[in-house]
C-alpha cells in the first residue's frame, strides 16, 4: 500500500516504502540498508538523516503496518450499521490485507512476520502485541454491544474470534490467499447466530 506517489515523496517516505515493501518481502534480518537505500532512490545519508538507525526505521515499518489494518477495518465499518456487521469488518479487513497485491504473493501478516524475527522483548515485538490487543479490544467492543452489555462474554467470544483470526492469517500466509479467513469469517457468523 503506496504511501504517496514516487513524485511526490520525502526521501523519509521513500525509504520507509521502500523498507515495508523489502521487509515485507524479505523479511527484516533479510533486509539490509543498502536494499533500501537502493529501492528508495536516495543516497545512503537520506537514510541517516531521516532514521537514527535500522530499529528506528523497522518501528516505523510496524506503525504503518498497523496504520494500514486500521484503516482497511474503518473502511469496512463504514459501510455497517449492526454491532454484527462491525465484528464481521474487522474479519473482512484480514480478508483484504491477505488480498492485496503484494510484490510477491501475500506471505501472512506483516506484524507477526517482524515479530517473529525480533528477540523477546525487543520494542517492535510489543508494537505487535499491542496492535493484537487493540484488534481484540475492537471486537470485545462489538461483542458487548451484541450481547446487550454482556462484558464477559464478549470478552471470552472475542478471545476465540482473535485466535479464529490469528489461526486463519498464519495459515492464509501459507496458501498466499484470503480463502482460509474467509473460512474463519463463515465460522464466526455462525457463532454469533447465538446471540
Amino acid at each position: 500500500m503506496a504511501l504517496q506517489s514516487a513524485d511526490s515523496e520525502t526521501a523519509y517516505e521513500k525509504l520507509l516504502n521502500a523498507a515495508r515493501i523489502l521487509f515485507y518481502n524479505h523479511g527484516i534480518g533479510g533486509t539490509g540498508i543498502d536494499a533500501i537505500v537502493k529501492r528508495a532512490g536516495v543516497a545512503k545519508k537520506s537514510l541517516y538523516n531521516n532514521f537514527a538507525s535500522k530499529d528506528e526505521l523497522v518501528a516505523a515499518y510496524l506503525r504503518v503496518r498497523h496504520e494500514e489494518w486500521l484503516s482497511l477495518y474503518e473502511k469496512r465499518c463504514q459501510a455497517t450499521t449492526t454491532p454484527r456487521e462491525r465484528v464481521m469488518a474487522v474479519f473482512k479487513a484480514y480478508e483484504d490485507h491477505a488480498e492485496y497485491a503484494y510484490e510477491h504473493g501475500f506471505r501472512g501478516c506483516g506484524l507477526l512476520n517482524a515479530a517473529a524475527e525480533l528477540p523477546a522483548g525487543a520494542p517492535g515485538r510489543r508494537a505487535v502485541r499491542e496492535h493484537k490487543e487493540e484488534v481484540e479490544a475492537i471486537l470485545v467492543s462489538h461483542l458487548t454491544e451484541l450481547m446487550g452489555g454482556d462484558t464477559e462474554n464478549a470478552r471470552s467470544v472475542a478471545k476465540h474470534f482473535a485466535f479464529l483470526l490469528e489461526g486463519s492469517i498464519s495459515r492464509a500466509g501459507l496458501e498466499g490467499n484470503s480463502h482460509c479467513v474467509a473460512q474463519a469469517s463463515m465460522m464466526a457468523e455462525q457463532m454469533m447466530e447465538a446471540y
